[in-house]
C-alpha cells in the first residue's frame, strides 16, 4: 500500500488538487472524483477547508476577489441559524446568511422547486422560502425558512389533514434540509447555472452525520445520479469516516461516472504530520487496524480526548464481529461475571454517546484516561495484533 506523508493540511490539499487536475485533463468530459476515507479527529473538515481556501483569491483589502471551490462541510451548516421567537413562539425561521456566495442568485432560480423533490426522498416536511431584497443594489439582503408539516387528527370518519406551519425540525432533520440544499446547488453548477459557473471543485466532507445504513445508501446513490445526469464535468473530493459510505460511492462511481482516486487518511503523530494511503479496493485496507494504531499513540502520549471513546468503540465492534461475538463486551469481559469487565463495558457505552461524542472533542479527566487506557492495553494483549504497530512509548532520556 503506497504511503506519502505530508507536513501540513494546505501541502495535502494542494497534492489533492494536483491529482484530481492530472486526471481531469486526461478525460476532460468526465467528472474526476477523489474518495478519502479517513477516522473522525484525523483533521477531515480543516482539509476541506484548506483545499477550498486554495482557490481564494484576495483583493488588495483582505476581501475574496474570486473562488473556485463548492463546499459541504460542518461550516456550511453555519450558514444557517434558528430564529425561535422566544419572545412569542410562534415564528420560528431558519434564518440564511445572504451574503455567502453559497446563495448567490437562489431568488432567481426557483431554488424552491430544486430542493422540495431532493428533500421528499428524506423527510416528510414542506418549506417556504422568503427572500428580502437590497433596493440600492438589488442583491438578497437576508432570507428565511419557514417549515411545516401534515398531521392527522381525528379518528374514523372525522379524520383531517391538517398543516403545521412555523414548527420546529429536529437537529437530524435541520441536517438532512441543509444537505438537499447543498444538492440544489450543485446540480445548479452541474447543469452550467451562470451564478455557479465559478464553480471548477466540489469538495463534500461527510454528508450527513450519523449515517445508519439505509442513508449511508441512499444519500451515496443519490449523489452519483447527479453527476451521471450533469452538463459539465466538476472536480469532486469526497472524504468520510463511514466505511459502508465510502463503498457505496466506490461502486455507484465505478459503475456511472468513472473510477475514483481513493485514499485513506492518517495522522503521523510521531512528526505531527498526515499519511495518505492509496486504496485500490471497494473498502478501505485495515482500516480498524489503523485506527487501533492511531488510537495507540493517542493513548501513550496522554493526549485522548472523549471522542475516542467512539474510535475504540467501533474496533471493539470489529473485532467482535470478525470473531464471531454477539456484542462487543465480549472483547472486553474475560468471563460473565467479570466485574471490571462489566464495568469497562459500561464505561465505553455511557462514554460513545451523549454529550462525549465526537461533536465535543473534550479533555477527558484523568480517572477517565486511566480506565481508558485500561480498556486499550487489556485489548490488545489478550487479542494477537502485529505489536510492531503498537510500540511501547519512547522514555524520554532528559526525565528518566
Amino acid at each position: 500500500m503506497s504511503e506519502t506523508t505530508y507536513a501540513d493540511l494546505p501541502e495535502l490539499a494542494r497534492h489533492l488538487r494536483s491529482v484530481i487536475d492530472d486526471k481531469a485533463q486526461k478525460a476532460p468530459d468526465k467528472s474526476p472524483f477523489v474518495l478519502l476515507y479517513a477516522f473522525n479527529g484525523t483533521g477531515k473538515t480543516r482539509l476541506s477547508a484548506a483545499f477550498k481556501d486554495l482557490g481564494k483569491v484576495m483583493d488588495g483589502n483582505g476581501g475574496v476577489q474570486s473562488r473556485d471551490t463548492l463546499y459541504f462541510n460542518a461550516f456550511t451548516e453555519d450558514l444557517f441559524s434558528w430564529d425561535n421567537d422566544l419572545e412569542n413562539d410562534e415564528h420560528r425561521t431558519l434564518k440564511l446568511n445572504a451574503a455567502s456566495s453559497f446563495f448567490v442568485g437562489l431568488n432567481e432560480l426557483e431554488i424552491e422547486n430544486r430542493i422540495r423533490p431532493l428533500l421528499g426522498r428524506y423527510a416528510d416536511f414542506d418549506f417556504k422560502i422568503s427572500f428580502d431584497f437590497d433596493d440600492r443594489t438589488g442583491k438578497i439582503a437576508s432570507a428565511e425558512v419557514t417549515f411545516s408539516r401534515e398531521i392527522l387528527s381525528g379518528a374514523g370518519d372525522n379524520a383531517r389533514t391538517q398543516e403545521i406551519d412555523g414548527i420546529k425540525i429536529s437537529r437530524g432533520e435541520e441536517n438532512i434540509f441543509i444537505w438537499c440544499f447543498f444538492l440544489a446547488i450543485l446540480q445548479l453548477a452541474l447543469d452550467g447555472a451562470e451564478a455557479y459557473k465559478w464553480v471548477e471543485y466540489v469538495y463534500i466532507d461527510d454528508p450527513i452525520s450519523s449515517l445508519d445504513e439505509h442513508n449511508a445508501i441512499v444519500v451515496g446513490n443519490h449523489l452519483v445520479q447527479l453527476y451521471r445526469e450533469a452538463q459539465r464535468a466538476i472536480k469532486t473530493v469526497v472524504s468520510t469516516h463511514h466505511a459502508l459510505f465510502f463503498n457505496v460511492l466506490h461502486y455507484e462511481l465505478q459503475n456511472h461516472v468513472g473510477k475514483p482516486l481513493q485514499y485513506m487518511l492518517k495522522r503521523d503523530r510521531r512528526v505531527d504530520g498526515y499519511v495518505l494511503a492509496k486504496q485500490g479496493g471497494d473498502t478501505p485496507q485495515f482500516y480498524h487496524v489503523a485506527a487501533l494504531a492511531d488510537l495507540w499513540l493517542v493513548a501513550q502520549s496522554g493526549q485522548a480526548k472523549t471522542f475516542h471513546f467512539n474510535i475504540l468503540r467501533t474496533i471493539l465492534e470489529k473485532t467482535a464481529l470478525f470473531l464471531g461475538h454477539r456484542h462487543f463486551s465480549e472483547c472486553i469481559k474475560k468471563a460473565a461475571d467479570d466485574a471490571d469487565g462489566i464495568l469497562h463495558q459500561r464505561f465505553v457505552d455511557l462514554l460513545s454517546h451523549g454529550k462525549y461524542s465526537m461533536y465535543e472533542p473534550t479533555e477527558m479527566g484523568e480517572d477517565t484516561k486511566e480506565y481508558f487506557l485500561t480498556i486499550l492495553r487489556d485489548f490488545v494483549e489478550h487479542h494477537p495484533f502485529n505489536r510492531e504497530l503498537l510500540p511501547e512509548p519512547v522514555a524520554d532520556t532528559e526525565t528518566a
